[in-house]
């Protein structure tokens, strides 16, 4: 059973394989929209909104938040400070973290159901698993910044996590925290695999906000891979990235 809804101010997709897996699918996307309620940045009653308002002390952050918070501060360190969820106003937006931490969190709902074939998709982020309804490994297709209908590269991430940064849909959203008075303008579109879509997901937020250098963090770092179209158009991958496409 394949289905897709707009949640988090996306499409989200899941797909667990039959028909019967209907209850399933529900309880995905409910977790979706839990976290929604607990983490957007645009709606009043969520937990990040109070927490930015002052509305809410450390001492009753929910576990989940507290969860996430630890996640943004590993990346933090991880990525030399360019990995930052404190906005220059000094409000705390955790976006680059949570979509991925929910994504892998869904996959977990999916495993915890005995379901072993399944594809999540989360606005361009995705963690797969086994096998599609056709019997083949699960793809993913890389889109052309420039031209949106166009695929540049196909990856088989076989149980990988696949996440994008970029700037070809949302525009300049993403900034580098050691520079905040100038956009990053040299890259458009930064593709990660990692072992999951969370370690995916952080490391292309950070990479993208390097600019040009990201990918060779990316290359740098045990255990993911990259694929970056620069502002000319020109595609750079990793040493180990082509791996990643032979079907």
């Amino acid at each position: 059973m394949r289905e897709t809804r707009i949640l988090m101010g996306m499409p989200i997709t899941v797909d667990v394989g039959t028909a019967a897996e209907e209850a399933l699918v529900d309880e995905v996307f409910a977790y979706f929209e839990d976290v929604d309620r607990r983490f957007s940045t645009y709606r009043t009653d969520s937990e990040i909104a109070a927490i930015n308002r002052g509305d809410v002390p450390v001492s009753n952050y929910s576990s989940e938040l507290r969860d996430v918070l630890a996640l943004a501060e590993q990346t933090k360190e991880e990525t030399n400070g360019f990995f930052d969820i404190r906005k220059p106003d000094g409000s705390i937006d955790p976006s680059g973290v949570v979509k991925g931490w929910a994504i892998r969190n869904a996959a977990d709902i999916v495993r915890r159901a005995g379901v072993r074939d399944f594809f999540i998709e989360a606005g361009g982020d995705i963690q797969s698993s086994g096998k599609s309804p056709s019997g083949m490994d699960w793809s993913v297709g890389i889109r052309n910044p420039f031209q949106a209908d166009e695929i540049i590269k196909v990856v088989y991430p076989r149980g990988r996590g696949v996440a994008t940064s970029g700037t070809y849909v949302r525009g300049q959203h993403i900034y580098n925290p050691h520079d905040t008075d100038h956009a990053v303008a040299d890259i458009i579109s930064l593709t990660v695999i990692g072992a999951d879509v969370l370690e995916a997901d952080r490391f292309a937020t950070a990479a993208f906000a390097m600019g040009k250098g990201g990918i060779y963090f990316v290359e740098q770092t045990l255990g993911l891979e990259g694929y970056v179209v620069d502002v000319n158009g020109r595609a750079t991958p990793t040493s180990g990235f082509g791996s990643h496409c032979a079907p």
